[in-house]
Protein backbone atom coordinates (compact mmCIF):
# COMPACT_ATOMS: atom_id res chain seq x y z
CA UNK A 1 0.00 0.00 0.00
CA UNK A 2 0.68 3.72 -0.64
CA UNK A 3 1.80 5.91 2.85
CA UNK A 4 2.60 9.32 3.44
CA UNK A 5 5.77 9.27 5.54
CA UNK A 6 7.86 11.95 7.38
CA UNK A 7 11.89 11.76 7.19
CA UNK A 8 13.47 12.79 10.61
CA UNK A 9 14.04 16.14 11.89
CA UNK A 10 10.83 16.65 9.78
CA UNK A 11 9.97 19.54 7.80
CA UNK A 12 7.73 19.82 4.95
CA UNK A 13 10.44 18.85 2.24
CA UNK A 14 11.14 15.50 4.16
CA UNK A 15 7.05 14.11 3.50
CA UNK A 16 7.80 11.01 1.26
CA UNK A 17 5.47 8.79 -0.71
CA UNK A 18 6.52 5.44 0.87
CA UNK A 19 5.39 1.89 -0.04
CA UNK A 20 4.34 -0.40 3.04
CA UNK A 21 2.97 -3.66 3.89
CA UNK A 22 -0.37 -4.57 4.43
CA UNK A 23 -1.91 -6.16 7.39
CA UNK A 24 -4.44 -8.88 5.62
CA UNK A 25 -6.21 -10.24 8.00
CA UNK A 26 -7.49 -8.22 11.13
CA UNK A 27 -7.02 -10.14 14.40
CA UNK A 28 -9.46 -10.39 17.49
CA UNK A 29 -11.04 -7.37 17.65
CA UNK A 30 -9.91 -5.32 14.75
CA UNK A 31 -10.95 -4.31 11.43
CA UNK A 32 -9.24 -3.04 8.61
CA UNK A 33 -10.09 -0.14 7.27
CA UNK A 34 -9.36 1.47 3.07
CA UNK A 35 -8.73 4.79 3.96
CA UNK A 36 -10.34 7.26 1.65
CA UNK A 37 -9.36 11.37 2.92
CA UNK A 38 -8.50 12.84 5.57
CA UNK A 39 -8.47 16.57 6.97
CA UNK A 40 -5.40 18.71 8.31
CA UNK A 41 -5.30 19.84 11.47
CA UNK A 42 -2.93 22.09 13.61
CA UNK A 43 -1.43 19.54 15.57
CA UNK A 44 -0.48 17.46 12.14
CA UNK A 45 1.40 20.57 10.93
CA UNK A 46 3.69 20.65 14.01
CA UNK A 47 4.45 17.02 13.28
CA UNK A 48 5.17 17.57 10.08
CA UNK A 49 7.15 20.57 10.95
CA UNK A 50 9.15 18.91 13.60
CA UNK A 51 7.91 20.55 16.06
CA UNK A 52 6.07 17.75 17.88
CA UNK A 53 8.98 15.12 17.27
CA UNK A 54 7.93 12.07 16.21
CA UNK A 55 9.67 8.78 15.26
CA UNK A 56 11.40 8.36 11.83
CA UNK A 57 9.30 6.77 8.81
CA UNK A 58 6.17 7.47 10.60
CA UNK A 59 3.08 7.58 8.65
CA UNK A 60 1.01 10.97 9.61
CA UNK A 61 -2.05 12.29 10.14
CA UNK A 62 -5.07 11.95 12.76
CA UNK A 63 -7.96 11.98 10.82
CA UNK A 64 -9.43 9.02 8.57
CA UNK A 65 -12.08 8.02 7.25
CA UNK A 66 -12.82 5.27 4.76
CA UNK A 67 -14.76 1.95 4.32
CA UNK A 68 -14.41 -1.28 6.52
CA UNK A 69 -13.01 -3.85 4.39
CA UNK A 70 -12.67 -6.74 6.79
CA UNK A 71 -13.62 -7.56 10.67
CA UNK A 72 -11.35 -9.85 12.99
CA UNK A 73 -13.14 -12.04 15.70
CA UNK A 74 -15.39 -10.54 18.45
CA UNK A 75 -16.31 -7.28 16.08
CA UNK A 76 -20.04 -6.95 16.17
CA UNK A 77 -20.09 -3.04 15.98
CA UNK A 78 -18.74 -3.52 12.48
CA UNK A 79 -19.50 -5.45 8.96
CA UNK A 80 -17.44 -4.96 5.64
CA UNK A 81 -18.79 -2.40 3.95
CA UNK A 82 -19.41 0.51 6.83
CA UNK A 83 -18.29 4.13 6.69
CA UNK A 84 -16.27 4.74 9.59
CA UNK A 85 -14.05 7.54 10.84
CA UNK A 86 -11.29 7.15 12.73
CA UNK A 87 -10.90 8.45 17.09
CA UNK A 88 -8.21 11.00 17.81
CA UNK A 89 -7.44 9.31 21.20
CA UNK A 90 -8.37 5.09 20.69
CA UNK A 91 -7.43 4.61 24.34
CA UNK A 92 -9.93 7.10 25.43
CA UNK A 93 -13.31 5.23 25.14
CA UNK A 94 -15.51 7.50 27.75
CA UNK A 95 -15.75 9.25 31.02
CA UNK A 96 -13.42 11.98 32.17
CA UNK A 97 -10.20 12.98 30.25
CA UNK A 98 -7.18 10.89 32.33
CA UNK A 99 -3.60 10.41 32.47
CA UNK A 100 -3.86 8.01 29.15
CA UNK A 101 -4.69 11.53 27.22
CA UNK A 102 -2.20 13.78 28.58
CA UNK A 103 -0.26 13.29 25.82
CA UNK A 104 -0.06 11.81 22.13
CA UNK A 105 1.53 9.03 22.69
CA UNK A 106 -1.36 6.80 21.38
CA UNK A 107 -2.53 9.48 19.02
CA UNK A 108 -2.64 8.24 15.33
CA UNK A 109 -0.23 10.60 12.86
CA UNK A 110 1.96 11.29 16.00
CA UNK A 111 2.63 8.51 18.95
CA UNK A 112 1.88 5.97 16.12
CA UNK A 113 1.25 5.89 12.56
CA UNK A 114 -1.50 7.76 11.24
CA UNK A 115 -4.47 7.94 8.37
CA UNK A 116 -2.11 8.90 5.62
CA UNK A 117 -2.65 5.17 4.41
CA UNK A 118 -4.59 3.91 1.89
CA UNK A 119 -5.11 0.74 3.84
CA UNK A 120 -5.24 0.33 8.06
CA UNK A 121 -5.68 -2.59 10.32
CA UNK A 122 -6.63 -1.28 13.90
CA UNK A 123 -8.91 -2.15 16.95
CA UNK A 124 -12.32 -1.52 16.25
CA UNK A 125 -12.15 1.27 19.38
CA UNK A 126 -10.14 3.28 17.52
CA UNK A 127 -13.26 3.84 15.05
CA UNK A 128 -16.92 5.25 14.96
CA UNK A 129 -19.76 4.91 12.15
CA UNK A 130 -19.64 7.93 10.44
CA UNK A 131 -22.64 10.04 9.19
CA UNK A 132 -24.64 8.27 6.71
CA UNK A 133 -24.72 9.73 3.35
CA UNK A 134 -21.51 11.82 3.97
CA UNK A 135 -18.26 11.75 1.76
CA UNK A 136 -15.13 10.65 2.97
CA UNK A 137 -13.92 14.42 2.95
CA UNK A 138 -16.70 15.03 4.85
CA UNK A 139 -16.80 12.37 7.54
CA UNK A 140 -12.79 13.00 8.09
CA UNK A 141 -13.15 16.41 9.09
CA UNK A 142 -14.90 14.91 12.59
CA UNK A 143 -11.87 13.13 14.07
CA UNK A 144 -9.73 16.42 15.87
CA UNK A 145 -11.39 19.59 14.91
CA UNK A 146 -15.67 18.77 14.74
CA UNK A 147 -15.19 16.47 18.17
CA UNK A 148 -13.09 19.17 19.95
CA UNK A 149 -15.96 21.78 19.18
CA UNK A 150 -18.78 19.47 20.59
CA UNK A 151 -16.51 18.60 23.72
CA UNK A 152 -16.07 22.06 24.19
CA UNK A 153 -19.58 23.81 24.00
CA UNK A 154 -21.70 20.47 24.84
CA UNK A 155 -19.87 18.28 26.19
CA UNK A 156 -18.26 20.12 28.74
CA UNK A 157 -20.26 23.44 28.19
CA UNK A 158 -23.83 22.25 28.33
CA UNK A 159 -24.35 24.68 25.53
CA UNK A 160 -27.94 26.11 26.01
CA UNK A 161 -30.83 28.02 23.42
CA UNK A 162 -30.38 31.16 23.67
CA UNK A 163 -26.52 31.34 24.85
CA UNK A 164 -23.95 33.58 22.82
CA UNK A 165 -20.55 31.95 21.90
CA UNK A 166 -17.64 33.67 20.55
CA UNK A 167 -15.86 32.21 17.63
CA UNK A 168 -12.32 33.16 16.77
CA UNK A 169 -10.78 33.36 13.47
CA UNK A 170 -12.16 30.84 10.20
CA UNK A 171 -10.31 27.08 10.83
CA UNK A 172 -12.09 24.27 11.42
CA UNK A 173 -12.40 24.19 15.23
CA UNK A 174 -14.55 27.49 14.96
CA UNK A 175 -16.57 26.73 12.02
CA UNK A 176 -17.78 23.89 13.29
CA UNK A 177 -18.28 25.44 16.97
CA UNK A 178 -20.22 28.07 14.77
CA UNK A 179 -22.44 25.03 13.27
CA UNK A 180 -22.97 23.27 16.50
CA UNK A 181 -24.10 27.06 18.39
CA UNK A 182 -26.69 27.11 15.40
CA UNK A 183 -27.90 23.66 15.58
CA UNK A 184 -28.37 24.54 19.24
CA UNK A 185 -30.13 27.58 18.77
CA UNK A 186 -27.00 29.74 20.42
CA UNK A 187 -26.35 33.08 19.08
CA UNK A 188 -22.83 33.52 17.63
CA UNK A 189 -20.14 36.21 17.49
CA UNK A 190 -17.67 35.61 15.01
CA UNK A 191 -14.29 37.12 14.65
CA UNK A 192 -11.54 37.29 11.76
CA UNK A 193 -9.13 39.88 10.13
CA UNK A 194 -10.36 39.28 6.92
CA UNK A 195 -14.65 41.52 5.57
CA UNK A 196 -14.46 38.70 3.00
CA UNK A 197 -14.31 35.76 5.46
CA UNK A 198 -17.12 37.79 7.74
CA UNK A 199 -19.21 37.90 4.78
CA UNK A 200 -18.93 33.78 4.94
CA UNK A 201 -19.38 33.61 8.56
CA UNK A 202 -22.58 35.28 8.29
CA UNK A 203 -23.64 33.33 5.66
CA UNK A 204 -23.14 30.62 7.68
CA UNK A 205 -25.42 32.32 10.66
CA UNK A 206 -23.10 34.21 12.34
CA UNK A 207 -25.18 36.64 14.31
CA UNK A 208 -22.91 39.10 14.51
CA UNK A 209 -18.93 39.55 13.37
CA UNK A 210 -16.02 41.54 14.09
CA UNK A 211 -13.02 42.16 12.15
CA UNK A 212 -10.27 41.81 14.85
CA UNK A 213 -7.49 44.04 13.10
CA UNK A 214 -9.73 46.74 12.78
CA UNK A 215 -10.63 46.29 16.33
CA UNK A 216 -7.99 44.92 18.59
CA UNK A 217 -10.08 45.52 21.41
CA UNK A 218 -12.85 43.03 20.23
CA UNK A 219 -13.32 41.67 23.77
CA UNK A 220 -14.89 45.33 24.35
CA UNK A 221 -16.97 45.13 21.32
CA UNK A 222 -18.44 41.74 22.58
CA UNK A 223 -19.68 43.31 25.65
CA UNK A 224 -21.14 46.13 23.40
CA UNK A 225 -22.85 43.93 21.32
CA UNK A 226 -24.48 41.53 24.35
CA UNK A 227 -25.33 44.75 26.36
CA UNK A 228 -22.25 44.13 28.62
CA UNK A 229 -23.40 41.13 29.78
CA UNK A 230 -20.28 38.98 27.92
CA UNK A 231 -20.48 35.67 26.04
CA UNK A 232 -21.38 32.18 28.02
CA UNK A 233 -18.20 30.41 26.28
CA UNK A 234 -15.34 31.53 24.04
CA UNK A 235 -13.98 29.22 22.30
CA UNK A 236 -10.32 30.05 22.35
CA UNK A 237 -7.74 28.70 19.55
CA UNK A 238 -5.69 31.78 19.65
CA UNK A 239 -3.73 31.09 22.92
CA UNK A 240 -1.73 33.83 24.60
CA UNK A 241 -1.94 36.54 22.08
CA UNK A 242 -5.78 36.19 22.63
CA UNK A 243 -6.86 34.87 25.83
CA UNK A 244 -6.39 38.50 27.70
CA UNK A 245 -9.25 39.54 25.18
CA UNK A 246 -11.27 36.18 26.00
CA UNK A 247 -11.12 37.10 29.52
CA UNK A 248 -12.59 40.68 28.91
CA UNK A 249 -15.33 39.48 26.59
CA UNK A 250 -16.83 36.12 28.43
CA UNK A 251 -19.55 36.38 30.54
CA UNK A 252 -19.38 36.01 35.04
CA UNK A 253 -19.52 32.83 35.23
CA UNK A 254 -18.71 31.95 31.34
CA UNK A 255 -16.32 29.16 30.11
CA UNK A 256 -13.26 29.83 28.36
CA UNK A 257 -12.50 26.53 26.30
CA UNK A 258 -8.38 26.88 25.40
CA UNK A 259 -8.12 24.99 22.56
CA UNK A 260 -5.51 26.19 20.24
CA UNK A 261 -1.78 28.19 20.65
CA UNK A 262 -1.73 29.48 17.36
CA UNK A 263 -0.31 32.42 19.13
CA UNK A 264 2.31 30.66 21.00
CA UNK A 265 2.83 28.58 23.79
CA UNK A 266 3.72 30.80 27.09
CA UNK A 267 2.05 34.61 27.66
CA UNK A 268 0.74 36.41 30.45
CA UNK A 269 -2.88 35.74 32.05
CA UNK A 270 -4.62 38.48 33.93
CA UNK A 271 -5.69 36.41 36.99
CA UNK A 272 -7.17 38.87 38.71
CA UNK A 273 -10.07 39.62 35.86
CA UNK A 274 -10.36 35.97 36.10
CA UNK A 275 -10.90 35.87 39.51
CA UNK A 276 -13.50 38.46 39.63
CA UNK A 277 -15.97 37.03 36.78
CA UNK A 278 -15.25 33.60 38.46
CA UNK A 279 -15.28 32.03 34.90
CA UNK A 280 -13.68 28.43 34.40
CA UNK A 281 -10.66 28.46 31.98
CA UNK A 282 -10.93 24.58 30.53
CA UNK A 283 -7.90 23.41 28.31
CA UNK A 284 -9.32 21.29 25.78
CA UNK A 285 -7.62 18.16 23.74
CA UNK A 286 -9.83 16.82 21.56
CA UNK A 287 -12.56 14.04 23.14
CA UNK A 288 -13.31 10.63 23.71
CA UNK A 289 -14.81 7.94 21.36
CA UNK A 290 -18.09 8.57 23.53
CA UNK A 291 -18.36 12.06 22.62
CA UNK A 292 -17.67 11.29 18.80
CA UNK A 293 -20.60 9.16 19.08
CA UNK A 294 -22.69 11.72 20.34
CA UNK A 295 -21.46 14.30 17.49
CA UNK A 296 -22.05 12.21 14.47
CA UNK A 297 -25.98 11.04 16.27
CA UNK A 298 -26.32 14.85 16.41
CA UNK A 299 -24.68 15.55 12.79
CA UNK A 300 -27.28 13.25 11.13
CA UNK A 301 -30.53 14.81 13.15
CA UNK A 302 -29.28 17.74 11.53
CA UNK A 303 -27.74 17.51 8.83
CA UNK A 304 -25.06 20.02 9.42
CA UNK A 305 -22.28 19.52 7.14
CA UNK A 306 -18.41 20.75 7.48
CA UNK A 307 -17.31 23.34 5.50
CA UNK A 308 -14.46 22.49 3.15
CA UNK A 309 -12.20 24.66 1.39
CA UNK A 310 -9.82 22.53 -0.33
CA UNK A 311 -8.91 18.82 -1.64
CA UNK A 312 -5.74 17.75 -2.18
CA UNK A 313 -4.26 14.22 -3.47
CA UNK A 314 -2.67 12.55 -0.61
CA UNK A 315 0.69 12.56 -2.60
CA UNK A 316 0.53 16.69 -2.45
CA UNK A 317 0.47 16.18 1.23
CA UNK A 318 3.64 18.83 1.82
CA UNK A 319 1.85 21.27 -0.91
CA UNK A 320 -1.91 21.11 1.40
CA UNK A 321 0.35 21.47 4.16
CA UNK A 322 1.87 24.59 2.99
CA UNK A 323 -1.80 25.63 1.85
CA UNK A 324 -2.56 25.78 5.79
CA UNK A 325 -0.58 27.11 7.28
CA UNK A 326 -0.81 30.57 4.70
CA UNK A 327 -3.93 30.94 6.81
CA UNK A 328 -5.80 31.22 3.62
CA UNK A 329 -8.65 28.89 3.85
CA UNK A 330 -12.14 28.89 5.24
CA UNK A 331 -12.89 25.80 6.70
CA UNK A 332 -11.13 22.30 6.42
CA UNK A 333 -7.93 21.37 3.69
CA UNK A 334 -8.43 17.86 3.17
CA UNK A 335 -6.55 15.14 0.98
CA UNK A 336 -7.82 11.94 -0.82
CA UNK A 337 -6.81 8.42 -2.44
Amino acid sequence: MKAMTLKQPGGLNHIRLSEEAVETSPGRGEIRVRIQASSLNYHDLLVAEGALPTEDDRILLSDGAGVVEAVGEGVTEFSVGDSVVSVFFPQWQSGPAGASVSDFAQTPGDGVDGMAAEVVTRSANAFTHAPEGWTPEQSATITTAGVTAWRALVSDGQLQAGDTIVTLGTGGVSIAALQIARMSGARVIATSSSDDKLARLRSLGADEVINYRQTPDWGQKVLELTQGRGARQIIEVGGPGTLEQSIQAVAPGGQISLIGVLTGFEGTVPTAAMMFKQVRLQGLLVGSRKHQMEYVKALEANDRRPVIDKVFPFSDLAGAFAYQKSGAHFGKVCVSW
